[in-house]
Parts: C-alpha cells; sequence; structure tokens
C-alpha cells in the first residue's frame, strides 16, 4: 500500500515504498555501500545515528524522509548510510521476492511478533488481517516459537498460505462471531499476542477484545477512520504498541536469514508484473485477486 498525496494533476506521479536493487551512484560522502552493491533499505529513509534510531526506532529518526517513489527504473535513496543494506554476497535472482520482501511487510511483521507482540515460546498467538503483513506477522510468530497461531481469514488461498506460513487455526468469522469464536479457542481468556494487521476500527476493537490480560497487542496496520474509546481502552489492562515499524533494525537479520534460506516470505508476491504494467497490480489487489504485486523493471 502506498500512502502518498492526492494526485492533483499534470504529470503522473510516481508511486511505492518498497524497493531493492544495485547501487548504480553514490552521493558525495556516501561510505556505507558501494557502487555494484546490492542493497535493501527501508520505506522510511533515517540517519541511523539520532536518538530515536539509537534505540532502535528508525522510522521515527529526527531526519526521517519516507521513500514514494520507489515504482520507477531508479530510486534516490535519502541517507544512504543509515538506510541501505548490502546484502552479504551476490544475490541470486530467486533471492530477490524475498529480499524485496524484507523491505517492508517483512520487516512489519517481524517488528509485530518480535517486539511489540512479545511472541514467545509456547505463546498463543492471534492475527487479524490476511494481507502481505498478516501472513508475514504470521511466519514471524512461528519463527518466534508460537505453539499456536490463530489466523482471522476468509480467503482460501490466502487461507493456505497463512497454514503454509505456521497458523494452527483458521477463524473466517469476524466481528462478535470472530470475537466469540477465538475466546472460545482460548477458554474465555484470549490470546498472549493479538497481532493487528488491518488498521480499521472493527479490527482494531476485535484485536483488543481477544487479547489476555496483560498481553501484548500490536498495531501495525495504517489506521483508516479508527476510533477507541477510552473506558474500554483503560480497562483492557493490555499492551499496545505500534506505528510505522522500524524495517531498518531487522533488514541486516532478515537479509541473512532470507540467504541462508531459513525463511522464504516471497509467496505474498502471487503477481508478478512489467513495471509499466503497475496500474494492473494496483487493481489486482484492491479487487484481492492478489495478495501483492511485484513489479520488474
Amino acid at each position: 500500500m502506498s500512502h502518498e498525496p492526492r494526485h492533483t494533476g499534470g504529470e503522473p506521479t510516481r508511486m511505492g515504498h518498497e524497493y531493492c536493487g544495485y547501487v548504480e551512484e553514490l552521493g558525495e560522502g556516501v561510505a556505507s555501500v558501494k557502487a555494484g552493491q546490492f542493497v535493501v533499505g527501508s520505506f522510511a529513509a533515517s540517519d541511523n545515528t539520532c536518538p530515536a534510531c539509537r534505540i532502535g526506532y528508525q522510522s521515527s529518526c529526527v531526519h526521517r524522509e519516507f521513500i514514494s517513489q520507489a515504482q520507477s527504473p531508479y530510486l534516490r535513496v535519502p541517507h544512504a548510510d543509515g538506510t541501505l543494506v548490502a546484502t552479504r554476497e551476490a544475490r541470486d535472482a530467486s533471492m530477490v521476492p524475498a529480499l524485496l520482501a524484507s523491505s517492508d511487510v517483512l520487516g512489519t511483521g517481524w517488528y509485530a511478533a518480535a517486539d511489540a507482540a512479545k511472541v514467545e515460546a509456547g505463546a498463543t498467538a492471534v492475527v487479524v488481517g490476511d494481507g502481505a503483513v498478516g501472513l508475514l506477522a504470521t511466519l514471524s510468530a512461528k519463527q518466534m516459537g508460537a505453539e499456536r497461531i490463530i489466523v482471522m481469514s476468509r480467503n482460501p488461498a490466502r487461507q493456505k498460505l497463512a497454514r503454509n506460513f505456521g497458523a494452527t487455526d483458521i477463524i473466517a468469522e469476524r466481528g462478535e462471531d470472530g470475537v466469540a469464536k477465538i475466546l472460545e479457542i482460548t477458554r474465555g481468556f484470549g490470546a498472549d499476542s493479538v497481532l493487528e494487521c488491518v488498521g480499521t476500527s472493527e479490527s482494531m476493537q476485535q484485536a483488543m477484545r481477544v487479547t489476555r490480560k496483560g498481553g501484548h497487542m500490536p498495531f501495525v496496520g495504517v489506521p483508516h477512520g479508527v476510533e477507541i474509546e477510552g473506558q474500554p481502552l483503560f480497562f483492557s489492562d493490555i499492551h499496545l504498541e505500534g506505528g510505522p515499524a522500524p524495517v531498518r533494525r531487522y533488514l541486516p537479520n532478515l537479509i541473512d536469514l532470507v540467504l541462508s534460506q531459513k525463511i522464504d516470505p516471497s509467496p505474498v508476491f502471487d503477481l508478478v508484473l512489467p513495471l509499466e504494467q503497475v496500474a494492473n497490480g494496483y487493481k489486482a489487489m484492491d479487487q484481492r485477486r492478489a495478495i501483492k504485486a511485484l513489479l520488474q523493471p
């Protein structure tokens, strides 16, 4: 998903914030990467040295610049020293989809599971949302050692992929019925970790209501008209953490995991198109005919 402002006329506006590729040219003073290297970067450019960056929240860097024109043949990446991570070996073309996923949806799912949700070995986790982030949050929760992973999904293809990524239970019900089903599965107690990966009022309320007391509920779905009443939030007695994921924090580890073939997030790309057909990719995702489109230059 892109979050660029609505276009108001004139020439077409480039979009996109997920990217990887070869370094063609270096700006003055760039030292951490070299021309010719294959690199992956975050959707939020950061200097990686400010107070926010030093505690691992590069997506809130004081010099943050959101990448918004990645769907183009060339991309200028600001703060390259703090934003880009070079792969440790010559990449194989088959690795590109997995490395591309690391630049956002895998990094966001990993943040939700590893830090914001505090998924631990033996835990029960619920993933609200079956888009690319929700599916890779499922993969991430599995990597953290969750014993039971419950995914909310109504789409058969996404249900199958969720199970491949580690889901143990699939729940198609939503709203009150969805809450009741999860509470039934968890014997009325709720789940240790509930990963909200949608960003609607319904999904937020559902996630809050199935998180056990003292549990963790990350919210990484970009909010759309979300309103939460203070009283239910106050008495929920749960841990909340969310916002734009600090993907840069995880990139070195995620790149190593991908290149060593310990994880493979690439199946979330179920549609591959040339760059000039970008509009078809957005249409397919909007109509839920595709989970995520991969654009090739």
